[in-house]
């Protein structure tokens, strides 16, 4: 008798723990730049005819099949690593939807069973930005595409005709349900660096994000918010820093600021691409206050390199330009204008949020 309470008393002891140890939760959530990944056909309306096979580029099947092969190689690295795939990862420089799902399709992670979100959007050479999830970890509840508008303060330098005839990427935006509780992500792919005065259509990209994030918290309050994307500035410029209100430090971040978590990364030294031979964080993710603030036992971001930065850039040896004038930089699908089959100009980052 005595051996039996005994045994009960053990049970009742353990069982919180263990329901516990059930319940703990982790995802990660990642961005990858996929480099120009087209199809071999013409899409009505895109300049897209380097990358057809009698293009500059002389896109063939080979080419455009060992593409997706390298992308899906680094994916399923990261999961790897990981020891999960990511429940969220959004993309860029994506030609339409029929890429991405040959891209999830590859028997390198085909398991994920990854879900697509994809808007065409009005960008002049065809490249949009989208996002995959893994529906049994994200319910989608609500996305759209968001569209690039001049209503702002800022000085664009730009006559009307210009205005009108621009054209960018447009944000995504999706809503759901990440292990019970209520997500929005964004996917930015914003303006490139050409020009004096495209600092401003990037600062007007990470107010257009901060706006639609005020919204959104406003509607659902403590939602939980995480903006990606190829920014093509650091987190350190204006766009991110001013109009995003990336704070680089916890302490620093208000209710309706963002954590930066590259901010410290870059001053450290890491780098996720070279611009004009100089390191650079452009593949960048900021969270909400509500994700760095989190309640106990609710979905939270965590440290993951080195137990003090909260984001990691991925990019091991296979990756990476082992020789030559571009030695450790990202082994890109072209090099000179010559194909040589590396992943892409830019190394994915992502973050890390758990329950724990």
């Amino acid at each position: 008798m005595k051996r039996f309470l005994t045994y009960v008393l053990l049970l009742l002891v353990l069982a919180p723990a263990s329901a516990l140890a059930q319940g703990r939760k982790s995802y990660v959530i990642g961005f990858y730049n996929l480099e120009n990944l087209f199809d071999t056909y013409h899409d009505e309306g895109k300049n897209d005819y380097e990358y057809l096979p009698d293009g500059a580029n002389e896109w063939t099947d080979y080419k455009y099949e060992k593409k997706l092969a390298n992308m899906a190689k680094v994916i399923r690295a990261m999961k790897d690593e990981n020891k999960a795939y990511h429940a969220i990862l959004g993309v860029s420089e994506v030609e339409n939807r029929h890429v991405l799902e040959d891209l999830v399709a590859q028997e390198a992670i085909a398991d994920a069973h990854y879900q697509i979100v994809h808007y065409d959007g009005p960008d002049r050479r065809g490249v949009d930005v989208a996002l995959f999830y893994r529906p049994e970890l994200f319910t989608v509840l609500e996305s759209k595409s968001i569209p690039f508008t001049f209503d702002s303060a800022l000085d664009f330098g730009m006559t009307d005709e210009e205005k009108d005839a621009f054209r960018t990427r447009d944000l995504l935006m999706v809503r759901g349900l990440l292990g019970g509780e209520m997500f929005a992500f964004f996917v930015a792919h914003l303006p490139s660096r050409l020009g004096e005065k495209s600092g401003a259509l990037r600062s007007r990209g990470g107010e257009m994000m901060y706006q639609e994030s005020l919204r959104l918290m406003q509607e659902y309050p403590g939602i939980k918010i995480v903006a990606m994307g190829d920014m093509n500035d650091n987190p350190t410029d204006d766009s991110m820093f001013v109009y995003m209100h990336g704070r680089e430090k916890i302490e620093d971040v208000g209710p309706y600021d963002f954590f930066s978590p590259f901010v410290s990364m870059l001053k450290a030294g890491y780098s996720s691409l070279y611009y004009r031979g100089e390191n650079n964080i452009y593949d960048i993710l900021v969270v909400s206050e509500s994700l760095v603030n989190a309640p106990k036992g609710t979905l939270k971001i965590q440290p993951i390199v080195k137990k003090k930065y909260y984001a990691r850039i991925f990019n091991p040896p296979f990756m990476v330009q082992q020789e030559g004038q571009y030695a450790g930089q990202p082994l890109r699908t072209f090099s000179n204008g010559a194909f040589v089959g590396g992943y892409s100009d830019h190394f994915p980052t992502y973050i890390v949020v758990s329950n724990k």
